[in-house]
C-alpha cells in the first residue's frame, strides 16, 4: 500500500514538472517573439511625472522600434496635458504595425508646488527715531490662487516684522524686513518761481526764495547764498540749502542773469527756416557789405556750409526746429526737446557753439498745437527757461511765410510800416524766401535813414515774448 501512494505521488511530482516545463518555454517563446517580432516603445524621461500649475508642459519624448531599427513615425500620441487645471492625465503611446501593437502610458500629474510671492524688497525700514512703524502693506500672489494678500500674516516686534502667507496646497513664504530707527532721507527743497531769472542792470533783485518738507522734522530753515550784484552785468547762481537734525543736507539753486535794458529804437532782424542756397548766402553778403549782424533761427535743413559761415561772420546761430512738423514738434514735451537738441546738435557739430536762443516753430502764442496737444505751449515756455534757453518771438512780422506775399514791396512795407521808435524792434521774417531776401537791402536802407540801430540777439538781450494761447 505504501508503495502504491509513493509511486502515485512521482506520477503527480512528474506531471507538475512537465507543466512546469511547458510554461517556462512557453514563457520563454513568448519572450523571444515580444523582443524580436513585436515593436518596442519606451519613454524618455520618468513614466510618472509631476509639474507645477500654470507652468508649461513639455513632453520628454520616446523611442519605438520594430526588428532593432527607428518607428517613431509610426508613434500616435493620445492625450493632452492642461496645466491649468489640476489633476493627473494619462499620456498613452502607442506603435501600430499591421496586427502587431504595443502601448505605454506616462502619468502626468499638475500640482500646485510652487510658493506664493511676497512682494516686498529685503530693504530695511527706516522710521524716524522716536516714532512708531507704521506696518507696510505687502502683496502676495499665488501661481493657482492668485492675489492671496488679505491672508498674509504680519508679527512686528522692535526691530523686524515678519511676513508669512500660505495657499491652498500649504506652500509657505516667508518674508523678514528689519527696522531701522533713523532718518536717511534729505530735505525735499523747491524753488519759488523759475530756475532762471533775468533782472536788470542797476535795478533792486528781489530773490523769490524756496521752500522746505522733510520726512521727519518740522520747521526747517533755509540757508540762501546770494551774491547777484545788480549793479555788475553777468550771470550769477543763488544758492538754498537746508539740514534736517539727522544731518541729512539738501542743496538746490538758481541762475539769475543781470542784464542791461534793450535801448528803444533797436531793430533785431531775425530770419527763420534756413539755410538756403541762393537766397540765406545772398542775405550774408548784404549784411556783410552794411556792417549789420543778425539772428538766425536755424533747422537741419540747408548747407552746412552756410550754417558755419552765420557763425563765422559774427551773426547769431539761433535754433529753431530740426523738422519743423508740428504734428511730430508738438506730438508731446519728450518730442519738442529731441527736435531741438537734434538742430541743437547740429549747430555744435558744425561750430562747437552751445546756442541756447531758440524760437519756438508757429511762435510761443500758436493755435496750431492745440491739435497734437493741449497746453503743451503754457509746459515748454517754462520748461526751456528752466532748462537755459531764451526763447524770442516777435513784434515786427514781415508776413512772408504768408500766400499772400508774393513781391518784395509787400515784404517792405510790412516791416517799416511797423518799425517803432518807441519800443524795441525784432522783425520775423524768413531767410528761405526770395522775395524777403530781394527786399532786405531797402529795409536796412530805411533804417539806417531813420535813425534806428540793428543788432543781433544774445543771452542778455530782453526776451520779446508773446501771450501764450495753448
Amino acid at each position: 500500500m505504501k508503495s502504491r501512494v509513493i509511486g502515485y505521488k512521482r506520477r503527480i511530482i512528474s506531471s507538475n514538472n512537465y507543466w512546469l516545463l511547458i510554461f517556462f518555454l512557453v514563457s520563454i517563446a513568448f519572450g523571444i517573439f515580444n523582443y524580436f517580432l513585436m515593436p518596442q516603445i519606451t519613454l524618455k524621461g520618468e513614466n510618472r511625472e509631476i509639474i507645477d500649475y500654470g507652468t508649461t508642459y513639455t513632453d520628454k519624448g520616446y523611442k519605438a522600434t520594430f526588428l532593432h531599427k527607428n518607428v517613431n513615425n509610426l508613434v500616435s500620441i493620445k492625450g493632452t496635458v492642461n496645466t491649468k487645471k489640476i489633476k493627473t492625465y494619462n499620456i498613452i503611446y502607442t506603435v501600430d504595425i499591421g496586427f502587431l501593437k504595443q502601448s505605454i502610458v506616462r502619468k502626468v500629474t499638475v500640482k500646485d508646488i510652487s510658493a506664493p510671492k511676497i512682494k516686498v524688497n529685503n530693504k530695511p525700514i527706516y522710521v524716524c527715531p522716536g516714532k512708531e512703524n507704521k506696518q507696510v502693506k505687502v502683496v502676495a500672489i499665488d501661481n493657482h490662487d492668485g492675489d492671496i494678500s488679505k491672508n498674509v500674516k504680519v508679527k512686528q516686534t522692535k526691530n523686524k516684522i515678519v511676513y508669512t502667507v500660505k495657499d491652498k496646497a500649504g506652500n509657505v513664504t516667508i518674508k523678514k524686513k528689519k527696522i531701522k530707527y533713523e532718518d536717511i532721507k534729505k530735505p525735499t527743497l523747491k524753488l519759488n518761481g523759475s530756475k532762471v531769472i533775468t533782472t536788470f542792470l542797476n535795478e533792486e533783485y528781489k530773490d523769490a526764495g524756496a521752500s522746505v518738507g522733510d520726512n521727519c522734522d518740522k520747521d526747517l530753515k533755509i540757508k540762501t547764498s546770494n551774491k547777484v550784484d545788480s549793479k555788475k552785468l553777468g550771470e550769477y547762481k543763488v544758492t538754498y540749502s537746508a539740514t534736517d537734525k539727522a544731518g541729512n543736507t539738501s542743496t538746490i539753486s538758481r541762475t539769475v542773469r543781470v542784464v542791461e535794458h534793450d535801448k528803444i529804437g533797436n531793430v533785431y532782424l531775425t530770419f527763420d527756416d534756413g539755410p538756403r542756397a541762393g537766397t540765406t548766402d545772398v542775405i550774408l553778403d548784404i549784411l556783410k557789405e552794411e556792417g549789420i549782424k543778425a539772428t538766425f533761427f536755424v533747422t537741419n535743413n540747408g548747407p552746412d556750409e552756410l550754417i558755419k559761415r552765420i557763425y563765422d561772420e559774427g551773426h547769431t546761430l539761433a535754433l529753431h526746429t530740426a523738422s519743423h512738423n508740428y504734428a511730430i514738434v508738438y506730438q508731446s514735451v519728450d518730442n519738442y526737446f529731441n527736435d531741438l537738441y537734434s538742430v541743437a546738435n547740429r549747430v555744435k557739430r558744425l561750430t562747437g557753439y552751445d546756442s541756447k536762443i531758440i524760437r519756438f516753430p508757429g511762435g510761443s502764442s500758436n493755435t496750431i498745437s492745440r491739435r497734437y496737444y493741449n497746453g503743451i505751449m503754457s509746459i515748454l515756455t517754462t520748461e526751456v527757461i528752466n532748462r537755459g534757453f531764451h526763447y524770442f518771438d516777435w513784434n515786427v512780422d514781415a508776413r512772408d511765410a504768408e500766400s499772400a506775399t508774393k513781391t518784395k514791396e509787400q515784404v517792405y512795407n510790412n516791416v517799416v510800416d511797423k518799425l517803432s521808435k518807441d519800443k524795441v524792434n525784432v522783425v520775423l521774417m524768413h531767410d528761405i524766401k526770395s522775395y524777403t531776401r530781394d527786399a532786405l537791402q531797402d529795409i536796412i536802407t530805411y533804417g539806417k535813414e531813420n535813425g534806428y540801430t540793428f543788432d543781433k540777439i544774445s543771452m542778455n538781450t530782453n526776451m520779446i515774448r508773446q501771450k501764450v494761447n495753448n
